[in-house]
């Protein structure tokens, strides 16, 4: 079983050398999540990235893969009865594209960066050098398997309350200003045309990380200026992420007008 003092990626947490530091790493963690585990193993296992696996040996199962698997079920279901329940007004395709925008893996990142789960996640020192603990794909897997961890640890009611808690700022937001775009690329692109502006046009600045688990980093412009950036595993994601980016921008230049 790889443990947090296993992994070299444990340094912005100082030296993890004994079995008491390692209790105090799964303390602050449980404390971070709010949950007290009965078996901390699962904890753990959630948070164990395929890479270290690969530099330390151990079998693919060890990894979080398959408890992202089980996660990511106990999350669709979660949403959809929130949305079901909050909303009582709409309908199954407008459900539908809201859970979307939740599940999708850059809103599941921006969860897990506000309950620092890059801090904890063991990493392959490969993975650690080229940005692993950031990077919104690992974040959001990482995230899934720890939602799968208190399903096995606490039963469904605790891990669907666990989840509802930590999505209830982007339910609020949902609540407050409507579903955002299903297709950020379209919803740009009517935007800027609607202003009289160029077709939006999307250029890859950087790809980066392993084969296996790349990083692309896209660019959108528009009438030749850069409108926004975004970062994804695939380079569609990342599109998607540079449009909604764009979108924001554009958003907050026109409340700056109106105010």
């Amino acid at each position: 079983m790889f443990t947090w003092a296993s992994s070299s990626a444990r340094s912005r947490l100082g030296p993890m050398g004994s079995s008491r530091e390692e209790l105090l790493t799964g303390q602050r963690l449980e404390s971070a999540l709010g949950l007290k585990f009965r078996d901390p193993a699962l904890l753990q296992q959630a948070l164990v990235h395929r890479s270290l696996l690969n530099e330390q040996g151990g079998q693919p199962e060890d990894s979080y893969e398959r408890m992202e698997y089980l996660g990511d079920a106990v999350l669709e279901l979660t949403v959809s009865t929130e949305l079901f329940r909050r909303f009582p007004l709409l309908n199954e395709g407008d459900l539908t594209k809201l859970r979307s925008s939740l599940v999708r893996g850059d809103s599941l990142a921006k969860v897990a960066r506000r309950l620092n789960l890059g801090d904890f996640i063991l990493l392959g020192k490969g993975e650690e050098t080229t940005g692993g603990r950031q990077r919104d794909s690992i974040l959001a897997a990482a995230f899934e398997a720890v939602v799968a961890a208190v399903y096995l640890d606490q039963g469904y009611e605790q891990a669907s309350s666990f989840v509802a808690q930590q999505l209830d700022p982007e339910l609020e937001q949902i609540s407050l200003q409507g579903a955002p775009p299903d297709n950020p690329k379209s919803g740009l692109q009517e935007r800027v045309q609607a202003i009289g502006l160029s077709t939006p046009r999307y250029r890859v600045a950087s790809s980066e990380g392993p084969d296996h688990n790349p990083l692309f980093t896209v660019e959108v412009l528009v009438d030749g200026e850069v409108a926004g950036t975004g970062q994804g595993g695939r380079r569609s994601d990342a599109e998607k992420a540079a449009a909604r980016d764009a979108l924001s921008r554009i958003q907050l230049l026109e409340d700056a007008k109106e105010s």
